[in-house]
């Protein structure tokens, strides 16, 4: 980030716009998604011919719509998208969207998939986003703010304590995703926490800053699968870094933690992978 950059982006109406921007997106990715969420005529691609990656027309509609809210308000800032790719930009601010982040949940019916939102400055996102459209329920993080919206009432963000892996609970998609060497530093830390639970995409990020769940460790991310949640984590207390204990804002291999004692102590055991 530039120190003009960081300069405007200290600036309070300047904040307030890109978070107006940022709820304007949740809003057009809300109404596209539900609009096909759990009808019988949804059909799903894949984007992959060595497995199953699968794709649906409320992916490409809510980015599209998307983009169509930053083409009027924001033009000169970049874009990043899962659906339809980079636009570059002049402002040293790119939007990372992820229409919908577990899509596999999203055809399958359930509700643990959402809208993933970040505003990247050039060294990883400083406002993020995580909706959940079917819930209602919208975690927003960044410009000191950090808090959940729902149904007209608002409560605040925030990690809980968790000293040691033995009291900690784990989520992950693991082993749906990952090497077996990946897997192997998932099971590692697996082994050694209270409570494993898998699946949930991108809402297990939002109960770490709920205060619900102490650890997420992911792999194979990319930029888009992971900026709004870290926004999100990092306004409510938590931390994201990869396996290395370095950031995390262009994916890959993903720990995320709501105690910094907790994020050590899986850090230890990941870093070996």
């Amino acid at each position: 980030m530039t120190d003009d950059l960081s300069a405007a982006l200290a600036d309070p109406a300047l904040q307030a716009e890109l978070l107006d921007t940022a709820h304007a997106l949740a809003d057009a990715a809300r109404e596209a998604t539900l609009r096909h969420f759990r009808s019988a005529g949804l059909a799903a691609e894949t984007k992959r011919d060595d497995h199953f990656d699968p794709v649906t027309a409320a992916d490409r509609e809510a980015e599209a719509a998307m983009r169509e809210i930053l083409a009027r308000r924001r033009p000169d800032d970049g874009i990043l998208g899962e659906e339809h790719g980079t636009r570059p930009g002049t402002s040293g601010l790119t939007w990372v969207l992820d229409p919908i982040d577990g899509t596999r949940a999203y055809i399958s019916g359930c509700p643990s998939w959402g809208v993933l939102i970040g505003l990247d400055a050039g060294a990883g996102p400083v406002l993020g986003i995580v909706d959940q459209p079917w819930t209602g329920e919208r975690f927003i993080g960044g410009f000191g703010t950090a808090r959940m919206e729902r149904g007209g009432a608002a409560r605040p963000l925030g990690v809980r304590p968790c000293a040691e892996l033995a009291a900690a609970t784990l989520f992950t998609t693991f082993p749906e995703v990952g090497t077996p060497a990946e897997r192997a530093g998932f099971e590692a830390v697996r082994d050694r926490v209270r409570l494993t639970r898998y699946g949930l995409d991108c809402y297990a990020y939002a109960l770490i800053a709920l205060g619900q769940v102490d650890l997420v460790i992911e792999a194979g991310l990319q930029p888009y699968d992971v900026q709004g949640p870290i926004g999100v984590i990092e306004a409510a207390g938590g931390i994201v870094t990869d396996w290395q204990g370095g950031p995390a804002h262009r994916g890959g291999r993903v720990l995320a933690a709501g105690d910094a004692r907790v994020h050590a102590a899986a850090l230890e055991l990941l870093s070996r992978a």
